[in-house]
């Protein structure tokens, strides 16, 4: 059974102007600080205040430590000018239903419950019953960092994804019902062109109804935001912020990567990876995106290489090490050129909003030696590691649309 309660005291936008003001991507989704400032400086009511509050400075150079003390002192500052402006108003135990629609996918209405989930109900080693599946490794210090700016504004801004079977349509028939219901509290559409729209569920009958409704699920496994279900573990919290998605509904974009000089030469690199992998010249394309899993772009020196493991590289029954981002990790980065920790500095990895014509684009400018095109993870893959007890590979998947910061916030 998974559970989910109301949210006692949430910050809401008073509506869609104010949604579009105030409400950002989250913190994981840039590529760097350059690109945080930029957004605060067209968007400077921008929820990004308090969440990369080390980016809300005059001078790009005057950017603060993340997490240090002086910007987790600007994020409460920040977020209690938030709290007292006219862009939000306070509500009182809600659920919410919340749906994106990606301009990728126009007919796809992704839909889902959003509420308070239970720490308790995190499955770990201590608790091995758990229903919410985590499908990643906890980095201590990167839930630290989460942990830190709740502690600071004493709120939870940052969502956490959990897929639902949902095997019976049970739980989206109840969500489009009540989103076909009336108009949207407010809505918004984000940097990528996905359209986001809230529906507050404050009347007791109808929130224990869909509470009901996601009681019948036996699991829920996290898509995205493992680290800030962790932080409010971490700080002894009862709860953390969720949206629970059925599984049908979800979709993933490739996790690409770059990789800085490693002082081998074009030849060199291809002659080792054919003992692994089969080689297929693809020449001077604009960018190259994988189609199928097991499918492997390679761009370097003004050329694109897509790569298929030859058998053997990876046991098929292991649902993780199916994953191209885990073959690629042990076969190139780790075997190859003695990158074994996936966190090495000279690998770079590009989420899913950036596309495969921006890993030519940062190669052919000179900052990085060569790029590696992934085709996207599977719901099924997806779904099998967590079923098999196992962690994804890092940074592997990338759901779009993400949950958009600032749109619901729980009030602690």
């Amino acid at each position: 059974m998974v559970s989910v309660s109301p949210v006692l005291h949430a910050l809401v936008p008073t509506d869609s102007a104010a949604a579009a003001r105030i409400s950002a991507p989250n913190y994981d989704e840039f590529q760097g600080d350059r690109e945080i400032f930029d957004l605060l400086r067209s968007q400077p009511d921008s929820v990004l205040r308090v969440t990369m509050a080390h980016c809300d400075v005059t001078n790009f150079d005057q950017r603060l430590a993340d997490g240090s003390p002086e910007a987790l002192e600007l994020a409460a500052v920040n977020f209690k000018n938030l709290v007292a402006s006219a862009n939000t108003r306070a509500v009182e135990s809600l659920l919410w239903v919340y749906e994106l629609v990606s301009p990728k996918r126009p007919d796809v209405r992704q839909l889902g419950l959003g509420g308070m989930a239970r720490t308790d109900e995190i499955r770990t080693e201590q608790n091995p019953a758990g229903v919410i599946v985590r499908n990643e490794g906890i980095r201590p210090e990167k839930a630290e960092g989460r942990a830190k700016l709740i502690r600071a504004t004493n709120a939870y801004i940052g969502t956490v994804n959990c897929a639902v079977r949902d095997s019976n349509g049970r739980l989206i028939a109840a969500l489009e019902s009540r989103a076909d219901s009336g108009d949207p509290d407010f809505a918004t559409v984000d940097e990528a062109g996905n359209t986001h729209r809230v529906w507050l569920v404050t009347e007791p009958d109808a929130a224990a109804e869909l509470q009901q409704t996601l009681a019948a699920e036996a699991a829920a496994y996290v898509a995205d935001g493992n680290h800030r279900s962790a932080a409010a573990a971490a700080l002894r919290n009862d709860h953390f912020l969720a949206v629970f998605f059925p599984t049908d509904r979800l979709r993933l974009e490739p996790y690409n990567r770059l990789v800085d000089d490693v002082g081998m030469t074009t030849e060199a690199l291809l002659a080792q990876l054919d003992e692994s992998f089969a080689i297929a010249p693809l020449g001077a394309l604009p960018s190259y995106r994988p189609e199928h899993i097991h499918q492997i772009g390679i761009y370097m020196d003004g050329a694109w290489y897509e790569l298929s493991p030859r058998p053997g590289t990876f046991d098929p029954n292991d649902a993780a090490q199916s994953i191209d981002a885990d073959i690629v990790q042990r076969q190139l980065f780790d075997t190859i050129l003695g990158m074994a920790d996936a966190r090495d500095a000279r690998l770079n990895f590009v989420g899913g909003n950036k596309d495969a014509a921006y890993l030519k684009q940062r190669v052919d400018a000179g900052e990085y030696a060569f790029a590696v095109s992934l085709a996207a993870v599977t719901m099924d893959q997806f779904i099998a590691v967590c079923e098999q007890n196992r962690f994804m590979p890092p940074k592997s998947t990338w759901f779009d649309p993400k949950i958009r910061s600032g749109l619901v916030t729980a009030l602690l």
